[in-house]
């Protein structure tokens, strides 16, 4: 392990903080506290941390529909990433954006979205402002399998790589979109294989593992920071979980939950730091229960927080109706 040891265990704790985030919400949810929908990550810790630990602190970040864990791996104050889904003022987007619709560009987290791919090309586009502006930063943009099947990552992708912009396109394959098998979405194997038609590089590196993550992202980084364009990594992960709160993943067998459970990326990087002499017993136990409070008092943060001024209800807005602008003037 050539990283500094404070660094991998503030990493590990991160992990942690992200599995015991996405369970309070799955809980929250259930209970009531929480509206709309939520997809949570559980399972793909690995992937987050590893991935933007690769970054120096001014790079950017874009997301997708289960991005609770790439904000808190770029730095996101879970309590104000809690009170936006509980709808409180003092959330990221006031309250009002809810789980798929958050962004801090103060610490380069460029924003999440619901819709299937939708920022692969906003990702791009910020790549291209790296690159016209010549700052040196470069754009991580995650999406999932199910990305590569939309029309929006090809168009992108293929700009990327005919500009050498400097993005690294990070697919998180957890091996369904939604409830549809890899192998039935594209006849390759290796989602990396696609890379090839756009003359880049592609590789595949084990999602769960946070060292192999993290050097393939950096070796993908040093390419894209030096002008010769980007990388296409597909970490293979696994999703603990449904597609969102309702799904019961009845399409997945007990003998394939069975065989990624031991490959829990937490578990894993527990070990590792163990095995390093990075990590003690009692040191392990602390950083767990750190990463709980963490949790705890992200909730109590949120519960205590302002509800939005319904007088607020029209700000941000580029456009409404006649009819409801009417009603809302009227006394």
């Amino acid at each position: 392990m050539n990283y500094a040891p404070e660094e991998l265990l503030a990493h590990y704790r991160t992990m942690l903080v992200i599995r015991y985030f996405e369970e309070a919400l799955d809980r929250l949810f259930g209970e009531g506290h929480i509206g709309g929908t939520s997809h949570f990550c559980r399972g793909q810790e690995a992937s987050a941390m590893g991935a933007v630990a690769a970054l120096d602190a001014d790079d950017l970040v874009t997301s997708n529909h289960r991005g609770h864990g790439h904000f808190l791996a770029k730095g996101a104050d879970p309590g104000r990433l809690m009170a936006e889904l509980m709808g409180k003022q003092e959330g990221y987007s006031g309250g009002r954006g809810g789980s798929q619709h958050m962004a801090d560009f103060s610490i380069g987290f460029l924003g999440s979205n619901g819709i299937t791919a939708g920022m692969i090309p906003v990702a791009t586009g910020a790549a291209l402002t790296q690159k016209l502006q010549q700052t040196g930063r470069v754009v991580l943009c995650f999406f999932g399998d199910g990305a590569c099947a939309q029309g929006a990552f090809h168009e992108a992708v293929n700009m990327g790589a005919i500009w050498d912009l400097p993005i690294i396109y990070f697919i998180e394959n957890n091996l369904y979109a939604m409830s549809t098998r890899l192998a039935e979405n594209f006849r390759v194997e290796r989602l990396a294989d696609l890379a090839d038609g756009y003359g880049i590089p592609g590789l595949t590196v084990d999602g769960n593992d946070y060292f192999a993550v993290r050097q393939s992202t950096a070796e993908a980084v040093a390419r894209a920071r030096s002008g010769r364009g980007p990388t296409l990594i597909e970490a293979r992960t696994w999703r603990a979980c449904g597609h969102s709160k309702t799904d019961q993943c009845e399409y997945r067998t007990a003998e394939e939950e069975a065989e990624w459970a031991k490959r829990d990326p937490l578990v894993l990087m527990r070990q590792r730091l163990l095995d390093g002499a990075v990590l003690g017993e009692d040191d392990a136990r602390c950083l767990d229960e750190q990463a709980q409070e963490i949790v705890a008092a992200a909730i109590a943060f949120a519960r205590s927080a302002a509800d939005p001024d319904p007088a607020t209800l029209l700000e941000g807005l580029y456009a409404q109706s006649y009819s409801t602008a009417k009603q809302l003037s009227s006394p």
